[in-house]
């Protein structure tokens, strides 16, 4: 069984390929002594001392928007941007995507970035407390850390669902890499830490740029509206009315952004919010934006990590507007580039069959043009989105992994999430889906049982209780609900008690949950 190095710091020299002479990556701090009347300039300390003996050797490094192409993302593309200016799309309308310098990072071999990676975990030195910016150079490697808007994001739970995979899927290696443990509980934490810091980086620079605007079913402005709010930053937000759950929906009102309800879906507000960026100088906040998969790549590196840079058979995700796909596949491929593991996992995208334009698009075996759909009603609501910004990103991340996708019912997903839950976990519809979506595949052999395979766990629990609570009052028109574990009710006198109870321990199996 592999174990977690997250909290491991081996220590180290590191060497670079070639001759280039990088500075100390050992943490350094200097010891202030704080007097009373200097104490307002102390609590600042971390990220004082981070601008004051900076560690990094980001001069070396560099990134820029060029065209994504899903034929040959390559140099040859001779449009390109810099990450410092406000653009969303190439000349011909398509997706950007960030491409990082990769024969400077090439200087320096697998093992140099192994061990710079795993130094930097567990640590308080600013920012590489991050998940996230504990990869700072295959980040947004030229933007100063006194820049970044960071709580210390990442470095998310990675566990051995040992119960449920045994029980339910007759698997040894099944793990859930639980991205809900994050600052507003969502995986959406990874990408907005990059945005909101790139966008803090602007503003200094005194770019026109008076707020950060997003189009959400949920979690998106949830991360949106804590970033902004840490950063001084006025976010807006588009939501759609009556879709997302209250938890969500008080996470940006609570951190104070300028919350719009609209009368539409999450692809009406997507229209919506893209026309307004169009005419106000407000960012665009939405996976369109290719900043924030800068960040959500991070996840898979960090599984590699956990897994002692040792590389998963299977790595399940569950795909809504599509940008995380390709997120992980970019991840994963730097790895493989840059030499730090020989080989890349198979990816799977798990959609909800209520929103399932990847799912048809892939059982026409990619021939058909793409055609988008009406996303209907689903417990997911963060992946209720018919029409994918990340379209083509998704498509060009499952060619090149040999990918599948695969879909869930409310029923199956349901079922899926009251059967974790029962194990010891506690997750998200989403979750439901893609732990749906890895059932069908081991029943029909595509996935073996002794495989390790990553489950990745999109948004905490906590935030879907009403759903839980619908599905174990068994109060979802048309599901049966089959795990469902409601309250006995019973008379307040001893007697009443202990038949319920020895009821209850006299069955021959503990009750299905």
């Amino acid at each position: 069984m592999a174990s977690s190095s997250l909290f491991q710091s081996p220590s180290f020299s590191l060497k670079p390929q070639k001759p280039i002479s990088p500075p100390s990556t050992k943490p350094r701090f200097t010891t202030i002594k704080c007097s009373s009347s200097s104490a307002a300039k102390c609590r600042d300390n971390i990220r004082d001392d981070a601008h004051r003996h900076n560690t990094t050797h980001t001069h070396h490094f560099s990134a820029k928007y060029v065209p994504f192409n899903s034929s040959a993302n390559d140099d040859t593309s001779s449009e390109s941007y810099s990450l410092d200016e406000v653009v969303y799309r190439s000349q011909s309308g398509g997706l950007l995507d960030v491409q990082h310098d990769m024969a400077a990072l090439k200087n320096y071999d697998g093992k140099y970035w192994r061990d710079l990676f795993d130094s930097r975990v567990g640590k308080t030195t600013w920012p590489y407390g991050s998940g996230v910016w504990s990869k700072k150079e295959w980040v947004l490697p030229e933007i100063d850390s006194d820049d970044i808007i960071s709580a210390f994001e990442g470095n998310s739970n990675l566990f051995w669902a040992e119960r449920y995979g045994k029980k339910v899927l007759g698997m040894n290696e099944l793990w859930v890499k639980h991205c809900g443990i994050s600052h507003t509980g969502s995986f959406k934490d990874l990408g907005m830490t990059v945005l909101v810091s790139q966008v803090n980086r602007l503003r200094k620079m005194n770019r026109p740029v008076v707020g950060v605007g997003c189009a959400s079913t949920g979690d998106t402005s949830a991360a949106l509206s804590a970033y902004c709010a840490s950063a001084g930053i006025p976010s807006i937000v588009f939501l759609p009315a009556n879709k997302i759950s209250m938890a969500q929906l008080v996470q940006p009102i609570a951190n104070g952004a300028f919350v719009l309800s609209i009368d539409t879906d999450f692809d009406g507000c997507m229209n919506l919010i893209r026309e307004v960026t169009a005419e106000l100088p407000i960012y665009l906040a939405n996976s369109l934006n290719s900043l924030r998969l800068e960040g959500q790549k991070t996840a898979a590196i960090e599984i590699l990590q956990q897994f002692d840079w040792q590389v998963p058979d299977w790595v399940i995700v569950p795909g809504g507007n599509l940008g995380n796909i390709y997120a992980f596949y970019k991840g994963f491929h730097m790895c493989k580039e840059l030499g730090l593991v020989d080989k890349i996992p198979r990816l799977v995208c798990a959609q909800a069959a209520n929103a399932n334009p990847l799912y048809l698009h892939y059982k026409s075996g990619w021939d058909e043009e793409f055609k988008p759909v009406k996303a209907n009603t689903t417990f997911a609501s963060a992946i209720q989105i018919g029409d994918p910004v990340s379209i083509d990103r998704a498509v060009y991340a499952l060619k090149k992994s040999d990918g599948i996708v695969e879909e869930a019912t409310e029923e199956e997903l349901m079922d899926a999430m009251a059967q974790a839950d029962s194990t010891g976990m506690f997750i998200c519809p989403h979750t439901g889906v893609a732990l749906a979506a890895l059932i069908k595949l081991r029943n029909k052999g595509v996935i073996g049982p002794t495989e390790r395979t990553v489950v990745v766990s999109t948004a905490h629990g906590l935030k879907f209780t009403q759903a839980k609570i619908d599905y174990h009052s068994k109060e979802i028109p048309d599901l049966a609900c089959r795990f469902a574990n409601p309250p006995v009710q019973v008379r307040a006198d001893f007697g009443s008690v202990m038949d319920v109870l020895k009821k209850y321990l006299s069955k021959s199996e503990a009750p299905k949950h």
